[in-house]
């Protein structure tokens, strides 16, 4: 089996966005960034300036508003589904990311390495993880299903600039975005079991009603008798 026939698997998806997660948290937990975290961090941050308003743009993307405007295009374009799964998604990334972030306590950048450059405004709180990231995956892990050729090559292209434009403002290092891509892919994941067992569950009550009232038809028959 392929690698994207594997992740076509929630129940794989789950377990991999779940591992990630661990993985990333114990090596965030540390407090120190080593060497080659630290040097693609620099590599990123210390892209030039005129870059900051197209990724200021893009990190739109993960913010916690994407959630219910994503949700509002896909309810106005019929799909209720998707509107609930996008908002549940975006919102749950962005409130497990605050959890995480006191779980770990792992600072900002800027008070691990000196020389950290910031481009816009100073984020506040802790680093790890990334929430933009984990909101951008859950979104994008959430529509991809629904869209063409064209949506998917533009979300799958999207996604993980909003991870590189936090690493080049300055507001998270690489593990952060990491965890936050495991949480996002995880979130979605555990949304798609929840979904599929509810249609599951809509599905067999739906069809023990239809057996109800054939077998009533059935016994209403039995009592008028044969016509004529």
């Amino acid at each position: 089996m392929s690698v994207t026939g594997a992740l076509a698997d929630p129940r794989v998806r789950l377990g991999a966005g779940t591992t990630a997660l661990l993985v990333t948290a114990m090596a965030a937990h540390r407090n120190r960034v080593g060497p080659d975290e630290a040097a693609a961090f620099r590599a990123i941050n210390d892209l030039p300036g005129w870059l900051y308003p197209p990724a200021w743009a893009v990190m739109q993307l993960g913010a916690l508003g994407a959630a219910p405007a994503t949700a509002g295009a896909a309810w106005l374009a019929g799909d209720r589904e998707l509107a609930g799964r996008l908002l549940a998604g975006g919102t749950g990334a962005w409130a497990l990311s605050k959890v995480a972030k006191r779980l770990v306590q792992r600072p900002r950048p800027a008070a691990l390495l000196p020389g950290t450059r910031r481009h816009g405004r100073e984020a506040a709180g802790l680093g790890y993880l990334s929430g933009h990231a984990g909101v951008a995956v859950a979104l994008g892990a959430a529509a991809l299903p629904r869209l063409g050729p064209a949506g998917r090559a533009l979300i799958l292209g999207a996604i993980p600039v909003v991870g590189l434009a936090r690493i080049y403002v300055g507001a998270h290092l690489p593990l952060d975005v990491a965890g936050g891509a495991a949480l996002g892919l995880a979130i979605d994941a555990a949304m798609t079991m929840l979904s599929a067992r509810h249609r599951q569950a809509g599905e067999a009550t739906a069809a023990g009603q239809s057996g109800r009232l054939s077998g009533e038809d059935e016994q209403r028959s039995e009592h008028q008798g044969p016509a004529g």
